[in-house]
């Protein structure tokens, strides 16, 4: 038994339930942060009743899910009405695995990696997982046979495969730039060190594909400002308006899931994942039980961060209008993405993928340009799409001086 749990299955093992068992206490208590930050942006209490300072709140959101009538309509086909808010769930949590959580621990003679899989095409794995969320999105709209359910799956759909390509080339970028699909190895090459103190860290190198895959991921998400998919002035309640009880609670429970991963695949990518500057814990030679702990705060801690910013846009921004989430997709993102492309590829012709003075010169070049296509293309904001009627002049319709 004891040379199990040393072996890398057994600590694998172990490593999923615990990260499992974080992850549904996260998501859980992300729904508090959630309240709690829009309450301190609205200079509100949020929830402090139940329990200290509110603490309990998760748990009676919970019970009250759990214990509601779970309405299924008669005209809804049950079978994927019931298997899309589960589809949905899982999916945003089996994209974990693939992370590396922290580093390498030595067990006796042995030392394992602290990560539940290792795959080779280890953003590649996590692409494709993610990718099938929209399965769960388009099931729950067609299932219900409503068309405000069916109008706003069709809305995330068109949505998450939009932002999906500007995903995809960020991520090419990475891998141009590191010369592997391993997480692993992508986060050991960033507890490397320019001149001796500065992390080389991809956020040096490419600031403005770590901006656009965070704006990304809010969209796969269907957070605001790209919840478009749920606008309740147009569409109700979008693709769950037929959920209630625990089905309901799942799709979000999903969202919140989704956010964590997408965080913790964001810091790795571009944050060194573990690794934080200067702190002897946290470097790769470290491989201890406390080393490892203190690097699962460390990957924690900058989950954190990415989850706190999300949940502040939400609350600070505006939601876009359909047509503008899908030209900031094609007509802005992709351009940018498909320029950054090129840069990484040059680079990479000269050897120089790792250089911060070539390749922030290169990423200045792309912002340059793209500011100037941006102020010479600009159209007057009128709130109203191209293609409408234009409105009638209050003197054409009631007449000079007319009402």
């Amino acid at each position: 038994m004891k040379d199990f749990l040393t072996s890398q299955f057994g600590v694998s093992l172990i490593l999923a339930v615990v990260v499992v068992g974080a992850m549904l206490g996260a998501v859980a208590y992300c729904i508090y942060f959630e309240r709690k930050i829009s309450a301190w942006i609205q200079d509100r209490y949020g929830p402090n009743r139940v329990g200290p300072l509110g603490l309990l709140q998760p748990i009676a959101d919970g019970l009250k899910f759990l214990f509601k009538e779970d309405v299924i309509p008669s005209h809804v086909d049950k079978v994927l009405f019931i298997v899309a808010p589960a589809i949905l769930f899982v999916v945003a949590f089996v994209g974990f695995a693939a992370i590396p959580w922290g580093g390498r621990l030595l067990i006796g003679d042995n030392i394992v990696d602290v990560q539940v899989a290792k795959p080779d095409i280890g953003l590649l794995y996590i692409l494709g997982v993610a990718s099938m969320g929209v399965y769960g999105v388009v099931l729950g709209g067609w299932a219900s046979n409503n068309k405000y359910s069916f109008y706003g799956a069709i809305r995330a759909t068109a949505q998450m495969l939009s932002y999906e390509i500007p995903m995809g080339v960020c991520i090419l970028v990475v891998v141009l730039t590191m010369g592997t699909l391993r997480l692993e190895d992508i986060t050991l090459q960033q507890t490397e060190y320019w001149l001796g103190w500065i992390p080389k860290w991809n956020l040096f190198l490419h600031p403005i594909a770590f901006v656009i895959l965070f704006i990304t991921a809010l969209a796969e998400a269907n957070r605001t400002p790209f919840d478009v998919a749920e606008a309740e002035q147009e569409l109700v309640g979008g693709y769950h308006t037929e959920y209630s009880a625990l089905k309901f609670g799942m799709f979000f429970l999903g969202e919140y899931a989704h956010m964590i991963t997408s965080s913790a695949f964001i810091s790795v990518l571009f944050l060194g994942g573990w690794h934080l500057p200067w702190i002897p814990w946290t470097q790769p030679d470290a491989v201890s039980l406390f080393a490892v702990i203190v690097k699962m705060l460390v990957l924690g801690g900058k989950v954190t961060f990415f989850i706190f910013v999300i949940m502040w846009i939400r609350w600070t921004l505006l939601r876009f209008r359909f047509d503008q989430v899908m030209q900031l997709a094609w007509k802005r993102l992709i351009p940018v993405t498909l320029a950054l492309f090129v840069l990484a590829t040059v680079l990479v012709y000269f050897g120089k993928e790792r250089s911060p003075l070539w390749a922030l010169s290169g990423n200045a070049i792309v912002l340059a340009a793209m500011l100037a296509a941006s102020a010479s293309a600009r159209s007057p904001i009128t709130g109203r799409q191209k293609n409408l009627p234009a409105i009638e002049s209050r003197q054409v319709r009631f007449g000079v001086g007319g009402l």
